[in-house]
């Protein structure tokens, strides 16, 4: 696998932003970018061999700073839903930045998808890997504690990209980390994800209240348009969701997943499939969460890579995660990093075709 870069635009205070290529044996090739660490683009294989762009993006920074729905980016300090834009820990109430109504999300105003991160090509497992890190002063946002992370993506010959997470801080704090790529497996620029087949290892999802936040109610997800533990249609309940009060609420998919609880270590997460493609996704998490998004509001993302006007459904989300809004439920996993505790998570997004 080898890393290649060159300069992608600079930022209002003429900060340089770069990308970087990660290239693997059979050609799959991923570009990052370190502004936000987002994955710009994905080129993966279809059955034919023949290789497309599956993930939704822009073509300048400019876009990105403007009108981007967290495309690709990493998310923190805590990704998803914080109702109030607050949360209490040991005794103390923090106030965040709300930007989202009252609410918090994906980290606030300037969260980590918004910041420029540090960057280099280390070695691993004897290739190349891209390596992010960054500095989280106290206070930043709102949240409490001097907080370090780190981030590597690793493609690799398998045609697995890697995304590891690290973070440590001085004062105990909240972190929850996740990437928020939009995926389509028939190309950025072919239309709806509607004709998608997913699965998530899934027995339970967290419902929603009509402010997107969930409510502390695990529910099944039997005999819902939540259960997909078995390959599902995407588009079997979203083409007309009226009758169901929670993809109301979500205008579509919004919903975070409960995954299979195997213990310690990877889970399979998800898979999904695209017919037309034969393309496959199968995510690999040790995440307790996944939310998944199914792009409900992408018309105001306008026009894309190539020229490419995105639409609501034209790419879907898989973001890996503690459960939106944990603090408030002691039920949920917690989200909580305390001071000299390591936090490391790895999520696997694997390529193949049938």
């Amino acid at each position: 696998m080898s890393i290649t870069s060159k300069p992608f635009g600079t930022l209002p205070d003429n900060s340089r932003v770069t990308m970087y290529t990660l290239t693997n044996k059979n050609g799959v090739r991923a570009d990052i970018i370190d502004y936000g660490g987002i994955i710009v683009s994905l080129l993966v294989p279809d059955r034919n061999g023949k290789l497309d762009d599956i993930v939704l993006g822009y073509d300048n920074i400019g876009d990105y700073l403007d009108r981007s729905p967290y495309f690709g980016a990493i998310c923190g300090r805590h990704a998803n839903r914080i109702e109030g834009a607050s949360f209490v820990l040991n005794g103390t109430r923090y106030e965040l930045s709300a930007n989202e109504g009252s609410k918090q999300l994906h980290g606030g105003i300037k969260g980590f998808d918004k910041k420029l991160w540090d960057s280099r090509i280390i070695t691993r497992n004897d290739h190349e890997c891209l390596e992010l890190s960054l500095f989280s002063p106290d206070g930043d946002e709102g949240f409490p504690g001097n907080l370090e992370v780190r981030v590597i993506y690793d493609l690799t010959d398998d045609n697995a990209l890697e995304i590891e997470y690290y973070g440590a801080s001085d004062t105990d704090t909240v972190l929850n980390l996740t990437n928020h790529t939009y995926f389509n497996l028939s190309g950025h620029n072919s239309g709806t994800i509607l004709d998608h087949y997913l699965k998530i290892n899934a027995d339970f999802y967290t419902p929603i209240s009509k402010d997107v936040l969930p409510t502390g109610e695990i529910l099944s997800v039997k005999n819902t348009p939540f259960d997909f533990t078995e390959p599902r249609q995407i588009g079997e309940f979203l083409r007309d969701y009226s009758g169901n009060e929670q993809m109301v609420n979500g205008v579509g998919y919004d919903h975070n997943f409960v995954l299979r609880d195997k213990g310690p270590g990877l889970r399979e997460c998800s898979e999904l499939y695209d017919p037309k493609s034969g393309r496959v996704m199968t995510c690999y998490t040790t995440k307790p969460g996944v939310q998944f998004y199914s792009g409900n509001h992408l018309k105001g993302a306008g026009i894309g890579k190539g020229g490419c006007v995105y639409d609501k459904w034209h790419g879907l989300c898989l973001e890996t995660q503690y459960f939106p809004n944990a603090m408030k439920y002691s039920h949920f996993p917690s989200p909580v990093l305390r001071a000299g505790d390591t936090y490391h998570h790895l999520t696997i997004f694997k390529f193949s075709t049938k």
